[in-house]
């Protein structure tokens, strides 16, 4: 199982409480992850060959890819190695825009900065992730919120207030903050889920604009499903 998610985690438990042998693949990019039971191993495999090159010389008989929405890279060397070994993709649903909110969706985190230059100067809530600060780093108009878990190793923006925090959020933590940070935008990617949904909430109780980043779309052939049960099922455990 490829994880690091919420929905790994319990697809962990359901296998262990059911017998069946399995090992979590975590990529080692979170320091003190939250760890599955089961067996863990941590670290890529070096691409679509190496994931191949596993699979077989660990006799692996399915691959459950449980990974981050985002994670565009890990899916599609998924989707390439698994040629002989059946592949289940868990992904959780995206959230849906409620009355009341101001989003605008666009295809990729570039797109996202682009708007947010385009934007009023103000304070921005960027809570894309560590990884894609970059895309902002030009951007000497607007304040930046960043909300990591682990700290920034390449280029951020300019004038930016880092805060380490890990979710789950709550909607009145979410309120507070963007309040006394005077946020007037919030960006996020649409990772789904209730870990992180309260900030939506919060901006749209406070009318906020939000820029929300569409998920990179599945390999060609690959289809996901959207619960452990619908993964139980497909591998005959349901």
């Amino acid at each position: 199982m490829l994880g690091g998610t919420a929905e790994a985690r319990a697809l962990a438990a359901a296998l262990a409480e059911r017998g069946v042998p399995f090992v979590s693949s975590l990529a080692g990019r979170v320091s003190n992850p939250a760890l599955p039971v089961g067996e863990v191993r941590v670290g890529g495999f070096g691409g679509a060959d190496g994931l191949a090159r596993y699979l077989r010389d660990d006799r692996i008989t399915h691959v459950v890819d449980a990974t981050h929405p985002f994670a565009a890279t890990i899916t599609a060397n998924a989707a390439a190695a698994c040629t002989e070994v059946p592949l289940v993709v868990l992904r959780r649903l995206g959230w849906t825009e409620r009355p009341g909110d101001q989003w605008r969706r666009v295809p990729t985190i570039e797109a996202a900065a682009a708007r947010v230059a385009g934007a009023a100067p103000g304070s921005v809530f960027l809570t894309t992730g560590r990884r894609d600060l970059a895309a902002f780093a030009d951007d000497n108009t607007h304040h930046y919120l960043v909300r990591t878990v682990d700290p920034p190793a390449g280029p951020t923006p300019a004038r930016m207030t880092l805060l380490l925090d890990r979710g789950p959020y709550t909607l009145e933590g979410e309120l507070a903050l963007m309040r006394e940070q005077d946020v007037h935008l919030l960006v996020t990617k649409d990772s789904g889920g209730p870990l992180t949904v309260a900030k939506l909430d919060a901006a749209r109780e406070l009318e906020l604009p939000v820029i929300v980043v569409d998920r990179p779309p599945l390999p060609s052939g690959v289809n996901a499903v959207a619960s452990v049960e619908a993964v139980l099922s497909q591998l005959g455990l349901g």
